[in-house]
């Protein structure tokens, strides 16, 4: 079959297979096909045909520990990503940051003659960092890959994302239809065209991370439609139905029982009608944004194939994390308010939703029920360390080198096990030294014997796991397992005990049956907790987004009209703080209109604008909004414009809108965000994308001019600054 393997650095060395990671975000084990679900996914369920699945692999209960293993081979803590980026700290474990001393799988390719390329979800490096300052130390083209385009954080909009290409931030898309994983997979393609027509055969490593399937789920409406009336049923009947698939597959043996179920999920009979039609019409989405995303991975496999490249490639398809219950209890239309900032939010806004959910006006996540069956049949979701939040599916699709076709493999394997395979089945080792940094060891070890042995015992040593707290311990077939409660001492969480061989479901916890097994895994966790920097543990989540800035930090912000987008971690931290906005603008005859400042999306977020010559504020409180306008139009010439918020409580206070220090309109604003607001960042002089406002379409570049704008904050919620108003 043609080019696809090329030369090693094209000095006639061994053929060299092209390698292919495809990572879903917060797929359940039991959400692809041929893993039981009734999702249709045609392309991972032909790529399992021709290939390998693997019903015992494991992975991190979150997305960017799981990459960080996934690319390096070595266990997230020891890399510095202990817990998701956005959470980084200064301990070694959760720098939020790939550790220099772990080379990535692209830098130890490229010696190799290897091409790399990046495509979608980054999501390794402190996303103050994702800015136009870097520092770039972290960016994909500073870890080895030639080429990225894709969103640094963990989730995007996938009708309006924030791109980025290269070491640069591009503008929002625009175009009419456009969706994200469509994008990414065309990007990809067009990688892979150009680096082959340049240097036919050359062998190349392709890492696509699609934004599907994490919130926001978001899917064009004829996928959505495809799936009418399907989930009416409910998620315990489909959790059931889910079971048997696998068991009918060979998945899990035959004796396999589902738990009991979890505590957040309830039963689908205890639903009251309305709440059953939002919750039906949510995973009607789920199963949409899926299906198309499967859809987007098989024009990719079919251009490989095309070109004569698909047999000699390496295709490694799998989840970074088990399905999430980030949703609650009925599912929500805005994440961001529902989940972020952990305002409830009513079934109201939901029913009235219902028809829009998955479109560009709606920014949903689906109920803990669906994330439940999603994980059949594991206990829990992501974050957790029982089987739901780390069973994962896995499938090794490599027609030249892997005989079987639509064999099951039941060996225990994990994450950190992927470059070891790649590194073995390319007889090339792991280098001791990248870019002049010596390296730690790679901790996995290599799957690849699985490819010819279908029931030889796993060749896997223990593997430790931790998340926010929880932990766990496999060993030989056993489990030691400790869920934590946020906030609670480390020392009241509970262990388990469980024997997977007869029990892979996790029920029947034997901790006092077998006692002194237990404490040795305990104090064995403990010891592996030392080696690779687990310590000291840190269970804080969300309060993160909510102290962005410490006292003392920055709190003077200056912008102007042509600069490239501002992310949202790297804003001004305005929330829950008094704050001034002031921007220096000319207006011309007839007035101005246009955004002067605008920060987030439509599903949260403020602008401070002209709309025909008044000045205008906006806050953006999610499906609540609240406004304030000049009476009179503000003349031509030149003027101070102003926002001034003074707050008066805790997540409330009183703004004033001001034209050359002269007050011309007040707003109370009885609830605002927690955390710097919405999910998208700062446009100075225009409002792309997804706008804050619905009163105007995008951009709404400022029609006048604007010298700078602006944003100075208190030094903390009690702080004040200064009264610029007058």
């Amino acid at each position: 079959m043609g080019s696809a393997g090329g030369m090693a650095g094209g000095t006639g060395g061994p053929r060299r297979p092209n390698v292919v990671f495809v990572v879903l975000d917060d797929v359940g084990f039991a959400q692809f096909g041929c893993y039981g679900s009734d999702i249709p996914t045609p392309t991972f369920d032909a790529l399992a045909a021709g290939g390998l699945r693997y019903a015992n692999f494991h992975v991190t209960p979150m997305c960017s520990p799981t990459r960080a293993s996934l690319l390096t081979g070595r266990n997230h803590h020891a890399v510095g990503l202990g817990a998701v980026a956005d959470f980084a700290t200064t301990t070694p474990g959760y720098t939020g940051k790939l550790s220099r001393r772990a080379g990535t799988l692209a830098e130890m390719l490229r010696p190799h003659g290897y091409n790399s390329f990046a495509v979608g979800k980054w999501h390794l490096m402190p996303l103050r960092e994702a800015s136009a300052a870097g520092p770039f130390d972290s960016w994909p083209l500073q870890r080895g890959f030639d080429r990225w385009y894709g969103f640094p954080s963990g989730f995007a909009d996938q009708w309006h994302p924030e791109l980025f290409e290269d070491n640069h931030s591009i503008p929002i898309p625009s175009k009419p239809g456009y969706h994200l994983s469509e994008d990414l997979v065309d990007r990809a393609i067009a990688n892979l065209r150009d680096q082959q027509a340049a240097s036919p055969g050359k062998p190349f490593f392709l890492y696509l991370a699609l934004g599907a399937a994490h919130w926001p789920h978001q899917a064009p409406r004829e996928y959505i439609e495809r799936h009418r009336g399907r989930y009416d049923r409910g998620w315990d009947v489909a959790r059931d139905e889910a079971l048997a698939r696998q068991i009918a597959m060979g998945i899990v043996p035959p004796e396999t029982t589902v738990p009991p179920r979890n505590d957040d999920a309830p039963a689908w009979d205890d639903l009251t009608p309305d709440e059953r039609r939002v919750a039906a019409r949510h995973m009607e989405v789920y199963a949409g944004f899926l299906e198309h995303a499967d859809a987007q991975v098989g024009r990719l496999a079919a251009w490989l194939q095309k070109h004569d490249m698909f047999d000699d490639t390496l295709v490694v398809l799998l989840s970074d994390n088990g399905a999430s219950n980030e949703g609650d209890r009925l599912g929500c239309v805005n994440v961001a308010k529902a989940f972020m900032a952990q305002i409830p939010e009513p079934i109201a806004v939901s029913l009235d939703a219902l028809d829009r959910l998955g479109d560009d006006t709606t920014n949903p996540h689906y109920p803990t029920g669906w994330a439940q069956a999603g994980n059949t049949p594991f206990r829990l979701y992501k974050r957790h360390t029982h089987g739901g939040g780390v069973r994962a599916p896995l499938v090794m699709h490599w027609p030249r080198r892997i005989a079987a076709r639509g064999e099951i493999r039941h060996q225990f394997h994990h994450v950190t096990d992927i470059v070891p395979t790649i590194l073995e089945e390319l007889g090339i080792a792991a280098p001791s030294i990248v870019e002049g940094v010596p390296q730690m060891p790679v901790h996995g070890s290599s799957l690849a014997y699985t490819f010819d042995d279908a029931t030889g015992a796993t060749r896997r040593g223990p593997q430790y796991f931790e998340m926010l707290g929880n932990r766990a311990l496999w060993d030989g077939g056993w489990k030691a397992v400790a869920r934590h409660e946020t906030g609670t001492p480390f020392a009241d969480d509970v262990w388990e005990l469980y024997d997977l061989v007869a029990d892979p479901t996790e029920v029947n916890d034997l901790a006092a049956v077998h006692p002194a097994r237990l404490r040795d895994m305990v104090e064995r966790w403990w010891a592996e907790a030392g080696r690779y920097d687990v310590l000291p543990m840190d269970d804080r989540d969300f309060s993160f987004l909510r102290n962005p800035r410490r006292p003392g930090g920055r709190l003077r912000f200056t912008y102007h009209p042509s600069m490239a987008r501002v992310e949202r971690p790297v804003s001004p931290p305005v929330a829950d703080r008094s704050h001034v906005i002031t921007a220096t603008i000319g207006v011309p005859e007839g007035g101005a209109s246009g955004a002067i400042l605008a920060v987030g999306s439509r599903f949260g977020g403020y602008v401070l604008s002209m709309e025909d010559g008044h000045l205008a504020y906006e806050y953006n409180f999610g499906e609540v909004r609240y406004r304030a306008v000049g009476a009179m139009p503000v003349s031509a010439g030149r003027h101070l414009v102003a926002w001034s918020f003074a707050r008066t409580g805790p997540r409330r206070g009183t703004g004033t809108l001001a034209v050359d220090g002269a007050p011309v309109a007040t707003l109370d604003l009885p609830d605002t965000w927690p955390y710097v607001a919405g999910q998208a960042g700062l446009h100075c002089g225009r409002d792309e994308g997804s706008t804050v406002s619905d009163r105007y379409a995008a951009p709404f570049a400022f029609t006048g001019t604007i010298d700078r704008v602006e944003v100075v904050v208190a030094d903390g919620p009690d702080g004040v600054v200064p009264d610029l108003v007058g």
